[in-house]
């Protein structure tokens, strides 16, 4: 990758957001396998283990769906732009529903969610490639190189110092070891008014890489989920996000499913365990160039 133009794009196009609607930047990265050394293990009953699929995909690839979801709506109602939670529900479908991360600012969203869906946090992503200013077009002669953009997604979020989750006010254990990125590349597809503030199509390749928790469904009622990250990126983030959600029963959904069995229904090869409580605040970072 080009040593300074896709870096001086990459803040070009956060300035451009900041003035525009008040948050940090716009970039995430990318790259790290979805297995991580340090830890996403099954010490949270109600969290997917890293290294295990749901639905046919693993984190890596949850995560390249999470950007596809977030990068087709437009800026005005984009979920991840979103500061109250009005807009969570935007283009969501399927078993999994994503819960938006920011561009680095804190945010308190009120959201209601439908019973029996797994959720999908986003508790900081970050996306490279062609359509976010690392390489071709977005960067003209700087061809896209899929171990250097795969390289700088992982340098970004190695740059996270601290990274803690909590649900219910019970802490996630190891937060920080649910950390996953994609082994290949995808496309994106945007809208002519989007958060990146370029031209309408389909961009490729991007990769992914950040941290994500992949969780059951909550059970019905009111619940509340929290991170709170701290990066070098950017000249320093330290953002804290909160999202007061209400499960709510829906169509088809006529009685709740235990960890165990929503597992299952998802393929995912995950050990029981007695309900313990999580502990611990983890930490991610992501370091720039």
């Amino acid at each position: 990758m080009h040593p300074s133009r896709p870096h001086h794009a990459r803040f070009l196009s956060a300035l451009v957001l900041i003035a525009f609607m008040k948050l940090p930047s716009v970039c995430l990265a990318a790259p790290v396998k979805d297995a991580n050394p340090h830890g996403g293990g099954n010490g949270n009953p109600g969290v997917l283990p890293l290294g295990t699929s749901a639905f046919g995909h693993t984190y890596g690839e949850w995560a390249e769906r999470y950007w596809q979801w977030v990068l087709a709506q437009p800026t005005a109602t984009n979920p991840q732009l979103d500061a109250t939670g009005e807009f969570a529900g935007v283009g969501q479908s399927g078993p999994l529903w994503f819960l938006a991360g920011t561009f680095g600012n804190s945010a308190e969203r009120t959201l209601t969610v439908p019973a029996g869906k797994g959720l999908f946090f986003a508790v900081q992503p970050w996306i490279f490639g062609a359509g976010t200013f690392d390489c071709e077009p977005t960067v003209p002669g700087v061809p896209c190189d899929l171990p250097t953009l795969h390289a700088a997604a992982a340098t970004a979020a190695d740059g996270s110092s601290v990274v803690e989750a909590s649900i219910d006010g019970v802490p996630v254990s190891d937060a920080i070891g649910y950390r996953a990125a994609d082994q290949g590349s995808f496309s994106i597809t945007v809208p002519a008014d989007n958060p990146i503030g370029i031209p309408a199509g389909t961009y490729s390749p991007q990769v992914v890489d950040g941290y994500w928790l992949l969780l059951a469904p909550l059970s019905l009622g009111s619940h509340t989920l929290q991170c709170h990250v701290v990066s070098n990126q950017f000249g320093g983030l330290d953002f804290t996000i909160l999202d007061h959600i209400q499960v709510v029963a829906s169509q088809g959904v006529t009685a709740q499913t235990t960890t165990t069995e929503f597992w299952k229904s998802a393929g995912a090869d995950v050990a029981p365990a007695p309900a313990t409580r999580r502990s611990t605040w983890g930490h991610v970072k992501a370091s720039y160039r």
